[in-house]
């Protein structure tokens, strides 16, 4: 069980990020048209997963905006901004916003994505949802990097994600 913050006050989380050199746990999960998204079905690119609470949030626009930016100049590489908010949300956001660039991807159907992932926040105001977090994923569904962001109002270390890849 991670131990992070929001606000000050400590939250749980259902576990750990999955350590680095390990295979990336699967997962289905639903884009904003509804269809269904898997780990398999990225075989062979990077992946990096954006993972927030909610895109209603302000820092968590703010990091799907940034990566957004970021993703223009990356080769082989696919970005997925992964929250509980349902794939309309994620639609609407997208189209105010003018992301083309990452794609988002909702957890409210996959219910062991935030277990197997260890990101699931347990207790506290965000609880059922997910602790922003950071994993990269290569081209063979290895874990290369990951990022638990320390306290849930922070925005992500950009320069070490950029770094990892």
């Amino acid at each position: 069980m991670a131990k992070i913050t929001l606000k000050g006050n400590l939250v749980n989380t259902y576990g750990e990020l999955p350590a680095k050199g390990t295979r990336a746990p699967g997962f289905k999960l639903v884009k904003s048209d509804l269809g269904e998204q898997t780990l398999e079905g990225l075989k062979g690119k990077k992946v990096i997963l954006n993972i927030s609470p909610s895109l209603d949030t302000g820092i968590c626009a703010s990091a799907l905006r940034k990566f957004n930016q970021l993703a223009s100049g990356m080769d082989n590489t696919i970005i997925l901004a992964i929250t509980k908010d349902l794939p309309f949300a994620h639609g609407r956001f997208c189209s105010t916003e003018g992301i083309t660039n990452v794609t988002t991807l909702s957890g409210f159907r996959d219910t062991a994505f935030g277990k197997d992932y260890g990101i699931g926040i347990l207790d506290g105001g965000f609880a059922g949802l997910y602790a922003r977090s950071i994993v990269i994923i290569d081209e063979q569904g290895v874990v290369k990097y990951t990022q638990l962001v320390p306290e849930i109002a922070q925005e992500p270390d950009y320069d070490s994600v950029l770094a990892a890849l």
